[in-house]
C-alpha cells in the first residue's frame, strides 16, 4: 500500500537540488516552487547552500527530517542516500529519478533490490527507478513534461513508461482533459501497475474520487492482483482504458497446435481487459480520446445523430460509427418537417442534419433541442462545427457549451479549427469542456467505447470427474498424450467424443469396420500434425479401402498406430486451451478444421470462464453468423458449445498441467456437438 506521506507530504527535499532547471534536480525544485507547495522545502547539494531559494545542505546526514525525498544523482551515489534519509531522517516516500537499476544488468538489479529492501525495512513508499515522478494536489514532484493543473475530478494516469506519461499530457491537455493523480512508476521496483490500481481501489471515494483511469503498461507481473482491483474500481463506477505495449513478438519459436499458434500473453492481456471491464487502446490519442469521452455524459445507447455544416466531415464520421456497429437513425415524419422549415433552404435533417456552411448559433441550439426534446429515436449527438475563418464562431460555441450544459442526453464537440478558431476554441475549453478535432478518431473510439461490457465476476464451475482427470494426467508423462488417453480426458470433463479405436495392425482395423456403419475416416497415430503429412482420411467406404489405408498411413514418419472413427458430419468447430504464465490458462474457440489455422478467426478468455464470458466469445468470432445458421443452413447448438467451454474451463482447473490442448473438430449440429479428434500437451 502506498504511504500517505507519498501523496500528502509536509516536507520535501531534493537530493540533487540545482539551480540549472535544464537538470531534472532543478526542473523538479521548480515545479515544486512555480505551483505553490505549501511545505518545507530543502535541496542537498554539497556546492550550494542556497537553491532557487529554498535552503540547501551539503549532505542528507546534515538534513532536519523529512517526509519525501526525490532523488536526482547518479545511480552509485542512491544507496547510501536512501540509507541515511530511511534510517535517520524519518523518510517515508521516496521518488527515484535515476536511472542504471535492473535495466541495466545483474549489477544494477543487485543495487536496485538493496533499495527496495531499504524502503520496505521502514514501511516506505518508492516510486521509481528510471521515472519522472508524481503529480498530486499536494505538490508537482516531476522533473519533465508540461504540468497540468490538478482537478479534483480529473483522470487518474499510472505509467510505466516516462516519456509516454509526458506525450500523453502533450496531447491531453490541448483537447481540454483534465488530470488528477499522475503516477510514473518507471522499474516498478517496489511500486507497480498493482499497487497503483489497489490504492486507488482501497481508497475510493464516490464523491471526491476520480472516476477515469488511464493505464500505460509494460508488464503485468500479477494478473490476479490487477484484476480484482481493476474489476472492483469499475464496479465502483470508474472507467478504465489502458495501453499495454510489448504486442508482438520479436523472433519466433516452435509451436506444435493451433492453440499454441494463436494464444500469447498479449491474447491473455486482451482476455484479461475484458474480464475487467478495461478497454484496450493502441495509441495516445486513443487513450486521451476514450478518456476525453469518459469525461462526457454517458451515452445510453448507440443511436447517433451526426450535426454539422460541413458535409464531408458528417458523411465519414457517420460512415465510421456505423461501421463500428452504431445507428445513424433516419429522422423523418412532422417533427422531422418542423425543424427543416427553421432551417435555411438547402438543409437536411435526415441524419446527418446539415444545416450548411451559412448555419448560425440559432440554428445550431434549434437542432439541439429538436434532438434532445422530440426524437427519441436518438440517443445522443456529435456537433462537427468548424470555420473557414471568414467569421468568428464565439456565439456558436456559447450555445453549445449551454446546451452541453443542460441537455439530458451527451453532446460530442468536434471543433476542427485549431487554428484559425484558436481563440475561440480554447475559450470553450476554459468554461470546462474537452474537444476532439478528428471525426474519424472520435467514431471509432466511441464505437470501441460503447462496446464496453460490466466485469465478468469469476464463475462457479461446473463438475466434471476429477478423479479420472487427475488419474490420467499424474500417471501421464511430459509430453503429448495418447489419442484414447485424450478421448478419455474429454470424458472425463464431460465433453462428449466420437466412438473410436486405435489399432496397429490390419486385423483390428479390419474388425473395427466390420462392425461400425460406413463412411469411416482413418488417422494416423503418432504425429502431431496429422493433416500435413496426409494423415488423414475420410469416407473410407470399403473393406478393401480399409486395408489400403492402413498400410498407406503406417509408413508415415512417427506412425505408431491408426486411428479408427465412424465418420460424423457437422460445423467443424475448434476449442483450446493454453497456459500463458502469469496469466494462467487462456480458454479459446472458433471454426475448426482449417479454418482455424487460415482464417485464425479466434475469440479468447481468461480461465475460470463463466457463461456470460463464454458467450461473449462465441459472438466476439467474425464467424458467428455460420455458428448460428446462415442463409437456411443448421447451425450449432449454442447452448452445447457455451456448456463445453465452460467445462474446458473446469478441467484445466482440475489439471493445471495441462500445457496446450486443442480439440478440432468438434462436429455440430442443433442437436449434438462431439469432439473427433483432439491432442493434449502436458507439462509437469
Amino acid at each position: 500500500m502506498i504511504h500517505p506521506k507519498l501523496l500528502n507530504p509536509d516536507s520535501i527535499v531534493i537530493v540533487g537540488a540545482s539551480n540549472d532547471i535544464s537538470k531534472p534536480g532543478g526542473k523538479v525544485l521548480h515545479n515544486i516552487i512555480a505551483h505553490q507547495y505549501s511545505g518545507k522545502l530543502y535541496g542537498v547539494n554539497p556546492k550550494e547552500t542556497d537553491v532557487q531559494g529554498v535552503p540547501c545542505f551539503k549532505d542528507c546526514a546534515s538534513l532536519p527530517d523529512v517526509d519525501v525525498a526525490i532523488i536526482a544523482i547518479a545511480a552509485p551515489h542512491v544507496e547510501v542516500v536512501i540509507k541515511e534519509l530511511a534510517y535517520h531522517k524519518n523518510c517515508k516516500g521516496f521518488i527515484l529519478f535515476s536511472a542504471g537499476f535492473s535495466e541495466t544488468g545483474e549489477e544494477g538489479e543487485a543495487l536496485e533490490n538493496r533499495i527496495v529492501a531499504m524502503v520496505n525495512e521502514v514501511g516506505g513508499s518508492l516510486i521509481g527507478p528510471n521515472c519522472i515522478g508524481v503529480l498530486t494536489g499536494r505538490y508537482k514532484g516531476v522533473f519533465a513534461g508540461p504540468v497540468p493543473e490538478y482537478d479534483p475530478l480529473g483522470c487518474d494516469c499510472v505509467s510505466a513508461s516516462g516519456a509516454t506519461m509526458v506525450y500523453m499530457l502533450e496531447a491531453a491537455i490541448p483537447v481540454g482533459l483534465k488530470m488528477r493523480d499522475i503516477f510514473s512508476v518507471g522499474n516498478s521496483a517496489q511500486i507497480g501497475v498493482e499497487d497503483i490500481l489497489e490504492y486507488w481501489d482501497l481508497t475510493f471515494n464516490p464523491q471526491t474520487s476520480s472516476r477515469i483511469k488511464l493505464l500505460y503498461v509494460e508488464q503485468i507481473a500479477d494478473p490476479k492482483r490487477f484484476l480484482k482491483h481493476a474489476r472492483s474500481l469499475v464496479q465502483k463506477g470508474c472507467r478504465i482504458a489502458a495501453i499495454k505495449s510489448g504486442s508482438t513478438h520479436v523472433g519466433s519459436r516452435a509451436v506444435s497446435s493451433h492453440t499454441g499458434a494463436l494464444a500469447g500473453s498479449n491474447a491473455a492481456v486482451s482476455a484479461l481487459f475484458r474480464k475487467a471491464g478495461i478497454l484496450r487502446c493502441a495509441s495516445r490519442l486513443e487513450l486521451v480520446y476514450v478518456a476525453a469521452i469518459f469525461s462526457i455524459k454517458q451515452l445510453n445507447g448507440n443511436r447517433i445523430a451526426v450535426i454539422t455544416h460541413a458535409g464531408g466531415p458528417g458523411i465519414m464520421l457517420t460512415d465510421v460509427l456505423i461501421n463500428g456497429g452504431m445507428k445513424v437513425p433516419r429522422l423523418s415524419g412532422p417533427k422531422a418537417d418542423a425543424l427543416l422549415e427553421k432551417l435555411f433552404p438547402g438543409s437536411s435533417v435526415s441524419n446527418p442534419i446539415d444545416f450548411l456552411a451559412t448555419g448560425n448559433a440559432l440554428q445550431l441550439g434549434t437542432i439541439l433541442d429538436a434532438v434532445e426534446n422530440d426524437f427519441d429515436e436518438i440517443d445522443g449527438s456529435v456537433v462537427v462545427f468548424g470555420t473557414t475563418g471568414m467569421w468568428r464562431v464565439d456565439d456558436v460555441y456559447k450555445v453549445l457549451h449551454e446546451k452541453m450544459k443542460n441537455s439530458q442526453k451527451p453532446i460530442f464537440p468536434i471543433l476542427p479549427s485549431a487554428i484559425l478558431a484558436a481563440e475561440e476554441v480554447n475559450h470553450f475549453l476554459a468554461q470546462g469542456h474537452v474537444n476532439f478535432n478528428d471525426e474519424v478518431s472520435f467514431g471509432y473510439v466511441l464505437s470501441r467505447i460503447q462496446k464496453l461490457h460490466e466485469p465478468y465476476e469469476d464463475p462457479t464451475l461446473p463438475i466434471i470427474n476429477k478423479i479420472a482427470v487427475r488419474q490420467i494426467i499424474s500417471n501421464a508423462e511430459k509430453g503429448y498424450l495418447p489419442a484414447d488417453k485424450v478421448f478419455s480426458l474429454l470424458e472425463a470433463a464431460g465433453i462428449p467424443v466420437a466412438s473410436q479405436l486405435t489399432v496397429s495392425n490390419r486385423e483390428d482395423a479390419v474388425s473395427f469396420a466390420t462392425n461400425t456403419d460406413f463412411p469411416l475416416v482413418m488417422k494416423v497415430s503418432g504425429p502431431v500434425h496429422k493433416s500435413d503429412i496426409g494423415g488423414v482420411v475420410l469416407d473410407v467406404n470399403s473393406l478393401e479401402d480399409v486395408q489400403i489405408q492402413f498400410d498407406r498411413l503406417m509408413l508415415l514418419p512417427e506412425a505408431d498406430g491408426v486411428i479408427m472413427q465412424q465418420q460424423l458430419k457437422g460445423i467443424e468447430i475448434y476449442l483450446g486451451a493454453k497456459k500463458e504464465p502469469p496469466f494462467g490458462h487462456q480458454i479459446l474457440c472458433g471454426l475448426g478444421g482449417i479454418f482455424v489455422e487460415v482464417f485464425k478467426d479466434v475469440s479468447t478468455g481468461l480461465a475460470p470462464v463463466g457463461k456470460a464470458e463464454a458467450l461473449s466469445m462465441v459472438e466476439r468470432l467474425r464467424s458467428y453468423p455460420i455458428i448460428k445458421g446462415a442463409r437456411g443452413k443448421e447451425g450449432v447448438n449454442q447452448d452445447l458449445l457455451i456448456d463445453y467451454i465452460l467445462k474446458l474451463s473446469a478441467l484445466v482447473d482440475a489439471a493445471p498441467e495441462i500445457a496446450e490442448l486443442d480439440i478440432n473438430p468438434l462436429l455440430g449440429n442443433l442437436q449434438t456437438l462431439i469432439a473427433v479428434d483432439g491432442r493434449v500437451l502436458v507439462k509437469k
